[in-house]
């Protein structure tokens, strides 16, 4: 198993941004409204945090590797390789080149119409890190701190995410 993470306020930002653009999901008229559904529980896949919180208990497991999106964005190549190491696959220099190529946020943007059709438009909007500051007040990242640490602080995928270092402001 793969379990791949994301800064739970980058995650909250992509989300809301994803509601407002598809059809069939409930549009949000402004960031407050969002937000406050999206800490209050109201979401259609349910809670962020608890999810996190559930999936802690495998972290250990060797069968499931964690890795971040921050770790993806960050370091392509070694994320890869240790994902390819994880499935027991080997990979040449070439083959690794070009699964880091193809998988690329920018990549998959381009292609995503092909890949995706319309639904591409709205699920490759930026693929950036951080992009949580430009919507969250300070007392929006204060109450995500709060949960977070309530529900996953001091857990090993709290660690995994760095939360210190990506969700702080």
């Amino acid at each position: 198993i793969l379990l791949l993470l994301r800064n739970p306020k980058d995650v909250a930002t992509s989300y809301y941004h994803f509601s407002n653009g598809l059809s069939t999901l409930s549009s949000y008229e402004t960031w407050n409204k969002f937000f406050n559904d999206f800490m209050t529980k109201r979401m259609p896949w349910g809670c962020y945090l608890e999810y996190l919180s559930k999936w802690n208990k495998y972290a250990d497991d060797e069968n499931v590797m964690t890795i971040t999106y921050e770790e993806v964005k960050e370091n392509p190549a070694q994320s890869v390789k240790n994902i390819a190491a994880f499935i027991g696959f080997s990979l040449t220099e070439e083959e690794l080149q070009l699964v880091i190529d193809r998988s690329s946020f920018q990549s998959m943007k381009k292609n995503s119409e092909n890949t995706h059709g319309a639904l591409g438009k709205v699920l490759f909007r930026k693929g950036g890190v951080s992009d949580w500051k430009n919507l969250f007040t300070e007392e929006q990242n204060e109450k995500m701190d709060k949960a977070f640490e309530e529900l996953v602080g001091g857990t090993k995928l709290a660690t995994k995410l760095k939360y210190e270092v990506y969700c702080k402001a």
